[in-house]
């Protein structure tokens, strides 16, 4: 199968495409490049060769002679979704639906969105399946209720979209992300030894390692369409559904000599949320998702022993999302709208940060 995978360049896609690779298909990238340096060990496999390309500006000509589009590209979390909503709207929600137009114009027959269990925002403790109703608490997850809806309302014969609703990602990746609550406490923990939490740690949060998210996106690729088409899958497993303070303690088993901390006034989160993940399962009983959150904790220890991570790699932009947009847009490589402003991307994430 010829795949397109929009945001190739991200956390994801980068662990995403070797995945599919890997299991004998043809992969291109398409990604803007804003994470362009911004690497945690060798920098990642290309996919293909093609210039960055913003997938508000993709036309159907950039899309002909895929079977599948696979779609990671977006602001990928609420800090920076609350950044700029409408920044956050005309990427998540416009760009997806200009790129899911341009694939059935292009008679691309395949997309496969990577949704989220944050459009459940304020479910609350009880486990809530695919058909529940929809709490969306930040731009981030609202964008991604929209988005599902315009998807489904281009869903006919010939095009046919699949929204994967994945948990909290997790897990190391040549584009590590530290804005996500797994990554960032083992960095804390590991770098300051203190596991530092900014809510009282009684929300729950699901959680999916981000190689079991590209085992999720492969079987939904290569399952037959009518099982998949214009459906929702939960993308996790049971038991990491878990309380923010559970994961700090798994987080404390791993760096010993580290001790749990709260923020001054630090209260409930918004976001709590249980999800059931026995859809995704039960359609696809082979799956077979490895990852537990014990075990991606153990291996973030190791890959930040590995690397050498010191305070100055988690302090600075490289690895989270938010400080990496404000450092481009202050040295005037992008403008407000995230769009490049100067030819070319900067050689290295330390020409942006030195700004």
């Amino acid at each position: 199968m010829r795949i397109l995978v929009a945001g190739d360049r991200g956390y994801i896609g980068c662990v995403l495409v070797p995945f599919l690779q890997a299991a004998g298909h043809d992969v291109d990238g398409l990604d803007t490049g804003l994470y362009e340096g911004c690497d945690f060990g060798p920098s990642p496999t290309e996919a293909g060769s093609r210039p960055r390309i913003d997938i508000r500006d993709v036309d159907a000509h950039d899309v002909e002679g895929y079977d599948a589009v696979a779609c990671l590209a977006a602001l990928s979390n609420d800090p920076l979704g609350h950044f700029s909503p409408s920044t956050t709207y005309s990427v998540n929600l416009d760009g997806t639906l200009r790129l899911a137009r341009a694939a059935k114009a292009a008679g691309v027959g395949r997309f496969v969105f990577a949704s989220s269990c944050s459009l459940y925002g304020a479910a609350g403790s009880e486990a809530v399946a695919e058909d529940a109703e929809l709490f969306p608490v930040t731009p981030y997850g609202e964008t991604k209720v929209l988005v599902e809806r315009e998807l489904s309302s281009l869903a006919d014969d010939t095009f046919s979209p699949t929204y994967l609703r994945n948990a909290t990602a997790y897990g190391a990746s040549p584009r590590l992300r530290l804005d996500i609550v797994v990554n960032n406490l083992t960095a804390v923990a590991l770098t300051t030894g203190e596991v530092r939490l900014e809510s009282d740690g009684s929300p729950w949060r699901p959680l999916v390692h981000i190689e079991d998210i590209s085992r999720a996106f492969q079987a939904v690729l290569e399952a037959p369409l009518d099982v998949v088409h214009d459906e929702a899958f939960n993308v996790g497993l049971p038991e990491d559904n878990v309380q923010i303070r559970d994961v700090a303690e798994m987080v404390c088993a791993a760096v010993p000599g580290s001790k749990v901390s709260f923020a001054e006034g630090a209260g409930p989160d918004l976001r709590n949320y249980r999800v059931d993940f026995s859809k995704l399962h039960d359609t696809f009983p082979q799956l077979g998702l490895r990852w537990t959150v014990k075990d991606g904790i153990e291996e973030l220890v190791a890959r930040y022993y590995e690397h050498h991570f010191t305070y100055d790699d988690f302090i600075s932009s490289r690895f989270v999302r938010l400080r990496r947009i404000n450092q481009l847009i202050a040295g005037g490589f992008i403008n407000e709208e995230l769009r490049w402003t100067l030819n070319g991307i900067p050689r290295s994430a330390e020409v942006a940060f030195a700004i």
